[in-house]
């Protein structure tokens, strides 16, 4: 395959960056995206020129780090896929593609496809952990939990806070992230200690960090690929709502 690249370029969180053009020849059908890019820096360096910067680690769909918005879709937009696990056969022999980093305001880019992604570290630092002590592990029927509610604990565990939510929200809405987060500790026994401490952390440091309000467009559900429910903000509301309002009821 013959592939024309326009890859977004940007020396640092200052330069204005721009798209470059890159042609890509001889093309594995059967390479993942990151491979095909791996197989484009390499010629760059024999050229004599700076390879393309983006982030990855376990590519396996696991880690979250490889951040590229792809012909305008987060991913790529194959269904529960992430950068690292689309293959260069969705694509036809030919073809332009685009490749940019996260747009979005907490989300600075650091250079070219890279951006700083410590805003979800900093909303995980404020409330995404349990004060109980869990010790050695527990015999699975210690501690009763019915099966809905540790499927949606599961569910929203998969989680993998790579942030093609926020890339995707046109208000940079960071909601599916934090409601998954939330819901994860909050619906098992062990983070309901916490858990109105929690919601109210996350979500002030969430606002803090300069994340969009969320007016549900389901853009986010779309391209995460864990497959993250709406549902769950539906809930972060809930939990979130309660909290205030014993928050408030407490200080009277």
């Amino acid at each position: 395959m013959k592939l024309t690249l326009k890859i977004w370029r940007q020396k640092n969180g200052n330069d204005a960056g721009g798209f470059v053009t890159y042609q890509a020849n001889d093309v594995n059908k059967d390479m993942s995206f990151l491979e095909m890019l791996d197989v484009v820096n390499e010629g760059l360096i024999a050229e004599g020129k700076d390879p393309v910067a983006f982030d990855s680690d376990c590519r396996e769909g696991i880690c979250g780090t490889c951040s590229l918005v792809i012909n305008g879709v987060p991913h790529g937009g194959q269904k529960a896929t992430t950068a690292c696990q689309l293959h260069m056969r969705h694509f036809q022999d030919g073809q332009t593609i685009t490749i940019e980093p996260w747009r979005a305001r907490p989300f600075p880019v650091v250079r070219d496809l890279v951006v700083d992604r410590d805003a979800f570290d900093k909303i995980i630092q404020s409330g995404g952990f349990v004060s109980a002590s869990t010790g050695g592990t527990p015999d699975a029927n210690a501690i009763p939990i019915s099966k809905d509610a540790s499927d949606a604990a599961m569910d929203a565990a998969q989680c993998i806070g790579c942030g093609a939510c926020v890339a995707a929200c046109k208000n940079a809405s960071a909601m599916l992230f934090v409601s998954a987060k939330v819901s994860h500790l909050g619906l098992l026994p062990q983070g309901k200690v916490e858990k109105d401490r929690r919601v109210l952390a996350m979500v002030k440091t969430m606002d803090e960090a300069g994340f969009g309000n969320c007016t549900v467009t389901g853009a986010c559900e779309a391209v995460c690929p864990k497959e993250i429910s709406l549902d769950f903000i539906s809930r972060l509301n809930r939990d979130y709502a309660t909290a205030v309002f014993k928050s408030a009821w407490g200080a009277k």
